[in-house]
């Protein structure tokens, strides 16, 4: 009777998970379904060829990005785009921690940092073109300039505001230096860091398009603007189509791997919250 019971148990947790899932994806594709009726209603009986309807613009983007472009344009600013976030990671929560923990250095950089942080990164682009050359580097080192200031200042504020009685309770246990960074300081910033990341994936993906414009015969970027000179209208759309969905696979997975290392966090908010 309990093995049947617990079946039954069993089986009315995984409808009640299946129903939630299905929910979930009418929730998420239902606004998008709703707005590309609109779109191609509205092109349809629009005469202007800027605007073409969402057939015309998937079939341009079918022709345009299946093939050799992919390999040729996408591919590299993919790459690009990577190794940018990556070293902003880096150069952020190193760099953001190291300054959190210490209040003489903050006063000390904290003009220097706002002046920095004021000047658009699209502005340093003539410079970058001039110290590095046309390259990758340059590029990667123009998506860098932009998406470490968040990453870089929420980190700051993150190790700023670890909790002084868990601290003065390290101190106590005489905790080392390396243990207390590691199981103290940095999961304590971790929420505020995970903002700063979060937020940098979008500065990085537009400062990846901005310097591929700007500087370069290859890319998503310089293809986009080529289509956009050369009257390539549905073709535009279609790189702009792409960079959409760029963007919405950089969000799937820093939600993913948030998931992972906030666990303890999102935990914690659950237990809160019941």
């Amino acid at each position: 009777m309990t093995v049947h019971t617990d079946r039954i148990a069993q089986r009315s947790r995984g409808r009640g998970l299946g129903r939630r899932v299905v929910a979930s994806l009418l929730y998420s594709l239902g606004l998008p379904f709703l707005l590309l009726v609109v779109w191609g209603l509205t092109a349809t009986s629009s005469t202007n060829r800027f605007f073409p309807g969402p057939l015309t613009i998937l079939e341009a983007f079918r022709e345009t990005w299946i093939g050799p472009a992919f390999v040729d344009d996408v591919l590299p600013s993919l790459y690009r785009l990577a190794l940018g976030i990556a070293a902003s990671i880096v150069i952020g929560v190193a760099v953001g921690t190291l300054i959190g923990l210490f209040h003489w250095l903050r006063e000390l950089l904290e003009p220097l940092l706002e002046f920095f942080r004021a000047i658009p990164p699209p502005v340093l682009i003539p410079v970058m073109m001039l110290l590095l050359g046309i390259t990758d580097t340059m590029k990667v080192v123009v998506i860098v300039s932009g998406a470490v200031w968040p990453i870089l200042l929420n980190t700051i504020d993150g190790v700023r505001a670890t909790d002084s009685v868990m601290s003065e309770t390290a101190d106590s246990f005489q905790i080392t230096w390396w243990e207390r960074l590691r199981f103290l300081v940095l999961p304590a910033a971790s929420p505020r860091i995970m903002t700063g990341v979060r937020q940098g994936l979008s500065v990085a993906l537009i400062l990846m398009v901005i310097s591929e414009m700007f500087a370069s015969s290859a890319g998503l970027g310089y293809r986009i603007a080529y289509f956009q000179r050369n009257y390539l209208i549905a073709e535009m759309w279609s790189g702009i189509l792409l960079l959409g969905l760029v963007g919405v696979l950089l969000a799937a997975t820093f939600g993913v791997v948030e998931r992972r290392v906030l666990r303890w966090y999102h935990g914690i908010r659950e237990v809160n919250r019941a």
